[in-house]
């Protein structure tokens, strides 16, 4: 595609135009993150006021990723029929009535409810964020994906600091509903984008970049990349779902710490996932850095297991750090998400595909990993099976490295796209 120097720069972050884009990213990102994780500080306090099953509680730890595998499906078909900034709008508005009907929840199933409300149009936000930053700002795909992949690892610390501190001044259903706030804030962005016409803007997407048909989504299943993408996605999910569900019983068992120790190192945990978010997409975007870094992510991620399974006594901080390195996977598998696609239209096609089957995948495990527990009453077994779920990195690493769109996948397969 070729552009004039100033159709290059008519969409810089920093022009009107570009920083209305970038807010609305930004503000989008920050939405869907917070509301996942606002909710769960906040049990001990709600279940004052109403009982919270183990079982209930178990389902609403299980439905963000079934929700975001069901919802990663639809979303393309939404965006073919309304449009990106459309369906992104209707995403956020979701989530914001679902985050004040969690603060009117009266009983347990109400709360799971509106908790699903939530976490359906967190689903459909997260298939749109990375086409977002491919229609806006296709030459800085990179830099973007950092950035909003940054917000999204703030605002999974921001609600654990601050819900408790505001329950106990405010109460709990304030404290669940005001995340609604930052929703609506998010809308502003994008209905002044949809008055404005919500066009692309010179230099994006050129009219040179063919359109996908309406079958895309099916030949993505025909496609190593593709599926190489989700594997990879999966690997990441998996680990962080895993994770937060098990992480802290599995270092009370095999470690022996306290269980305000165990707390304290699922923070760390989730603390890695910062710096990765940071670094991660620039190294992939500006060094063509995959190999590297998968190589970190499955050596990390391999030897925080095996020390938990080894030694889990002799060093817990240092097996969690090297476990917390393992999901860089994840804000790199974003960014590809737009370099290995030609226009916006694929990469919501690929993004619905790889976060879906991603995310199906690691709602899986989770339970399956209990379950293992339970039957072999050890954690030798369950940590083995996170194991050969970190190698898996290493075949899709291979596919994914090869510096080609899903569009010359398709071309060299099966012919012209």
């Amino acid at each position: 595609m070729t552009r004039s120097a100033a159709e290059e720069s008519s969409f810089h972050p920093l022009r009107p135009g570009g920083a209305l884009a970038l807010v609305g990213i930004v503000l989008f990102a920050f939405s869907l993150r917070s509301a996942v994780a606002s909710l769960s500080p906040l049990v001990s306090l709600i279940s004052r006021d109403f009982a919270l099953p183990a079982p209930l509680l178990g389902l609403i730890g299980t439905a963000p990723p079934v929700c975001f595998a069901v919802f990663g499906l639809l979303a393309p078909r939404f965006e073919r029929r309304f449009g990106l900034e459309r369906v992104a709008v209707a995403a956020i508005v979701v989530v914001a009535v679902g985050l004040v009907a969690r603060g009117f929840a009266v009983d347990s199933l109400t709360l799971l409810a509106a908790t699903a409300l939530v976490f359906a149009g967190v689903g459909v936000g997260n298939i749109l964020v990375p086409p977002l930053v491919k229609k806006y700002f296709p030459h800085r795909v990179g830099l973007l994906t950092a950035v909003y992949t940054t917000t999204m690892a703030v605002a999974t610390f921001t609600p654990p600091l601050v819900a408790v501190p505001f329950a106990e001044l405010a109460g709990w259903r304030v404290s669940l509903g005001a995340w609604a706030v930052f929703a609506v804030v998010a809308t502003v962005p994008w209905v002044l984008m949809l008055a404005r016409g919500a066009r692309v803007p010179p230099g994006a997407d050129g009219d040179d970049v063919p359109v996908p048909t309406a079958g895309l989504f099916a030949r993505l299943w025909r496609l190593p990349l593709a599926w190489a993408l989700a594997v990879a996605f999966a690997v990441s999910s998996t680990l962080a779902y895993t994770s937060f569900g098990w992480l802290p019983t599995i270092l009370v068992d095999v470690a022996g710490v306290t269980p305000q120790a165990a707390g304290a190192l699922l923070s760390l945990f989730a603390l890695m996932g910062l710096p990765a978010s940071m670094v991660v997409p620039l190294l992939v975007a500006r060094l063509r850095a995959e190999r590297v870094l998968i190589a970190v992510a499955v050596g990390a991620g391999v030897t925080g297991l095996l020390g938990l399974l080894f030694a889990p006594a002799a060093a817990p901080v240092v097996w969690v750090a090297l476990l917390g390195a393992a999901p860089l996977l994840f804000p790199m598998i974003l960014v590809l998400l737009g370099l290995r696609t030609r226009s916006h239209e694929t990469a919501v096609a690929l993004s619905g595909f790889v976060q879906s089957i991603g995310y199906a995948i690691a709602a899986v495990f989770p339970f399956a990993i209990g379950l293992l527990h339970d039957v072999t009453g050890a954690w030798t077994a369950p940590l083995w099976v996170l194991v050969s779920v970190v190698v898996a990195a290493i075949p899709a690493g291979y596919v994914i490295t090869r510096a080609r769109t899903i569009e010359e996948d398709w071309e060299r397969r099966h012919g012209p796209w």
